[in-house]
């Protein structure tokens, strides 16, 4: 199974892998062909490379610093690759280059996009930011440097480390990728209620590792240090790869003799409450679950399985119900029952028998459970002094009853009425995560991805787990409102063991140096108390105007969950607010970008640090299915410059990235842009060897010595070693589609194919490369759509269930000239669910 692929286009056929770009409409290419045969070196030194976290009242300042020398007699590529949590804001960027200073400079992300458009008309590399797993963010940047020549990368982030099940968690990954002569991690905690405990661990950390982790705490103040030698980094003796590549951990608690505590420090407050000693309150809850046929096979054992646990959990004063929503809505009772051992078997026994049931009725699920739940509350018929909420799990988008998400969100709101948190569990990718977001988000809850792995029912139970223990509800911190200004969110819906609340503030009173709190909610009995506190003393402790950048991280984050929920002039004031406080405080977020500009070729040219988003778009992609005698397509829409990695084979080698430009439009032109592949980049990292390709010329290296030809010009390179390495089983073939030279939008672009790739490994992968492994898909319903010659219809395919579209794309892998229509099922949302994972997911840092 093979696969090809056009500007629109991307199709598998018999042991055969294209990537080409369609001639965009209303205008026609002109190809060349050039055709190539396709057929590792380590001297950029790592000798330094520490971690150092500053931790001062839960704020984490966290500084990388990455010292490298070339050396080799020749210029190299040093690279610098750091991942972060998704939850940190990136606060500045270095590098350092034989003395001289490159800085990272902190824009509006317009602004910032427009000083980068020339760059990538030269052909820049664009983001240097990507997602990366569950938790994590990848900076990637990568600079050349001459022979003998040394570089320093120093990037600095920060968070507001947040306390889950008793524990405040510093996370970090390590993965040097070389053994490092000077390797340390160093960590300094001081939290002025005092540290009760203090762990480190890493997932790398064999016997021989650990007592190389030094870790004390005394007091205030706590201390952890990993620092090996080059002998303790080796994976075995005398080996030179390295072991440390994996988590690194260190987790602590502070003391709580009261339930909470409220800081002061030059002019700002922020007040930590998490009592303890608090009997639990019964809890309401009402499971809502999407039982679609997406949700066949192994996400249904997961949910049945996690439901199963969660079961032994549920305590005897707890009341639950279930619903499950398909093509019809079904209820386990009709009302919320006590969990009683007999109730709870009957609901395992329930929970067993769970089964598939056709389309996904989403609204139609959640307005039965929440109106099951105003109805046992109406009645009186739960607990008075009790916590209700709602878990809601779906893998897909509705397609049965109401389809209007805004409707939807609607229903929900007025339902609910802010009496109770609803928390959305979104099940894989093919999902509207930023709508089950915005949904929670006006509901006082939260949503939360659930992974599709081997582990998605440790997943679902972890997240219940959270929730599990409601100590308190309808919990308000009030402050004296003639001395504070500028206060984060104040009032929480629930309050759960082993978490903490936060709230930060301005005070408007230079000469307070006291404040007093009220605390007000609803527990097993009612809680009302005062808190006070005295500007803190232990200056020399702290680190630079932290608590001022507690308070602005705090409020730009909540301003950025209200504005996904806000509408019209309430989310432009917020989005104002928002960026104005980014731009002062210097952080990375969603409304900014960071320029980091390095030298290349003689000049200073430009890269973009972004927060990732999900974005939708261009090119289009066909993929082929012999099997079904029928074709797939998807758009992979995304910025000029960003390099995606189409193909990488880790067995032979050989890897290929294809760089997006945009057309020929004016940046001041607010339309949609068209993007195309402009730039490929192919090389074979066992044998040292590179291909750049572009419209105007192709460069290939092999060693040092550069070869340039045109496109019309006709090579054929054969590398000495190809016989050994890999036959001739790796053919590719690049056409270069030319437009007429006055078109006012289109230029130049260019096509690949793989013409024989029969030599490539089971391991190969990539936005192309996954699909030399076989496919296989089903439709269901085919329906009306939107435009009245494409209907749309249900698919299955690596159970997911998807809504598709029909349509054609034209292929040019047999008339690279003219091309052929060839008709496809459309996959929305980036191929959401057809491809794995996200499509950024395969956004790399450079095209070589």
């Amino acid at each position: 199974h093979s696969c090809s692929a056009a500007y629109g286009l991307f199709e598998c056929l018999d042991r055969k892998l294209s990537l080409g770009v369609a001639t965009p409409l209303g205008g026609t290419g002109t190809p060349v062909l050039a055709k190539v045969t396709l057929l590792n070196n380590n001297d950029i030194d790592i000798y330094s490379l520490k971690v150092d976290c500053k931790v001062t009242s839960r704020f984490s300042h966290n500084v990388i610093t990455s010292r490298a020398v070339n050396r080799a007699n020749v210029s190299k590529e040093a690279f610098f690759d750091v991942e972060l949590p998704k939850t940190a804001f990136i606060t500045n960027f270095t590098m350092v280059i034989d003395g001289v200073t490159y800085p990272g400079t902190i824009k509006e992300k317009e602004a910032a996009q427009q000083q980068y458009q020339q760059a990538v008309s030269r052909g820049q590399t664009a983001g240097l930011v990507k997602a990366s797993g569950r938790k994590m963010e990848k900076f990637s940047v990568s600079v050349n440097i001459a022979a003998a020549s040394k570089v320093t990368f120093e990037l600095i982030y920060e968070e507001l480390l947040k306390r889950h099940f008793g524990k405040y968690e510093l996370f970090l990954k390590v993965n040097p990728k070389q053994l490092v002569n000077q390797f340390e991690i160093e960590a300094n905690i001081f939290e002025p209620q005092g540290i009760s405990s203090l762990e480190a661990e890493g997932s790398f950390i064999t016997n021989d590792l650990l007592p190389v982790i030094h870790k004390s705490f005394s007091g205030k103040k706590g201390h952890v240090s990993f620092k090996p030698t080059i002998d303790q980094q080796r994976s075995c003796v005398d080996c030179p790869t390295t072991l440390l590549n994996g988590d690194f951990v260190i987790t602590y608690d502070v003391n709580r003799e009261s339930p909470g505590d409220l800081q002061i420090v030059n002019g700002y407050f922020v007040h930590f409450f998490a009592p303890k000693n608090i009997s639990h309150l019964p809890k309401n809850i009402v499971f809502i679950i999407d039982v679609s046929i997406s949700m066949s096979g192994r996400k249904l054992q997961q949910t049945r399985e996690a439901l199963l646990k969660i079961l032994e959990d549920i305590k005897e004063d707890d009341y639950l119900n279930f619903v499950l929503f398909g093509d019809d809505v079904h209820k386990w009772k009709d009302t919320l029952i006590k969990a009683t051992p007999e109730n709870l078997d009957e609901a395992s026994r329930y929970v067993q028998q769970i089964d598939i049931a056709g389309w996904t009725n989403l609204n139609g699920g959640l307005m039965a459970g929440i109106e099951m739940l105003n109805e046992a509350h109406k009645n009186r018929s739960l607990p008075e002094r009790s916590a209700s909420l709602i878990i809601m799990l779906t893998d897909g988008r509705p397609t049965k009853g109401e389809r209007d998400t805004q409707v939807i969100l609607s229903n929900v709101r007025n339902a609910i009425q802010g009496k109770y948190p609803l928390y959305n569990l979104g099940f894989g990718y093919d999902l509207d995560y930023g709508s089950l977001e915005k949904m929670a988000a006006e509901n006082n809850g939260l949503a939360r991805r659930i992974y599709e792995d081997s582990d998605s029912a440790l997943q679902l139970q972890g997240f219940y787990d959270e929730v599990a223990n409601p100590l308190l509800t309808e919990v308000e911190l009030k402050y004296p409102e003639n001395v504070i200004s500028d206060l984060t969110q104040n009032h929480f819906k629930h309050y759960y063991d082993g978490s903490e609340l936060v709230v930060a503030g301005r005070i408007t009173d230079n000469d307070l140096n006291s404040i007093t709190a009220e605390v007000k909610a609803h527990g097993a009995g009612c809680l009302n108390m005062e808190e006070t506190a005295k500007a803190l003393e232990e200056q020399q402790h702290i680190f630079g105007d932290y608590m001022e950048r507690l308070w602005a991280y705090l409020t730009i984050q909540q301003l950025l969950e209200k504005r996904n929920a806000a509408k019209g002039e309430e989310k432009a004031n917020l989005t104002a607010k928002a960026l104005e406080m980014s731009l002062k405080y210097k952080f990375v977020t969603p409304l900014t970008s960071m320029i980091v500009t390095k030298p290349e070729d003689n000049e200073d040219k430009a890269a973009l640090a972004d927060k990732p988003l999900e974005v939708d778009g261009d090119p289009h992609f066909i993929i082929d299915v012999p099997l079904k005698e029928d074709a797939l397509c998807f758009n992979i829409n995304d910025d000029p410059g960003i390099v995606l990695n189409l193909i990488r084979d880790p067995a032979t080698g050989i890897i290929v990235n294809g760089q997006l430009v945009g057309d020929k439009q004016s940046s001041n032109d607010a339309s949609p842009h068209n993007t195309f592949i402009g730039r490929l980049g192919i090389l074979n990292t066992q044998l040292n060897m590179t291909l750049e390709i572009t419209p105007e010329k192709i460069t290939l290296q092999i060693g040092r010595k550069p070869i340039n030809f045109t496109w019309f010009d006709e090579v054929t390179l054969r590398h000495p070693n190809l016989e050994i390495s890999m036959g001739d089983g790796v053919k590719f073939e690049v056409v270069l589609h030319q437009v007429w030279r006055k078109h006012a939008t289109y230029g130049d672009f260019l096509g690949f194919y793989i013409i024989d790739g029969h030599k490539m490994s089971e391991h190969t992968h990539g936005l192309l490369g996954q699909f030399f492994h076989p496919i296989d898909f089903s439709i269901l319903e085919v329906h009306p759509g939107s435009d009245p010659k494409k209907p749309d219809a249900t698919m299955i395919v690596k159970n997911n269930q998807l809504t598709v579209t029909r349509g054609w794309q034209k292929d040019y892998t047999d008339d690279p000239k003219h091309g052929r229509n060839v008709p496809c099922w459309f996959i929305h949302n980036n191929g959401e669910g057809l491809i794995d994972g996200a499509h950024t997911d395969y956004v790399v840092s450079s095209l070589l």
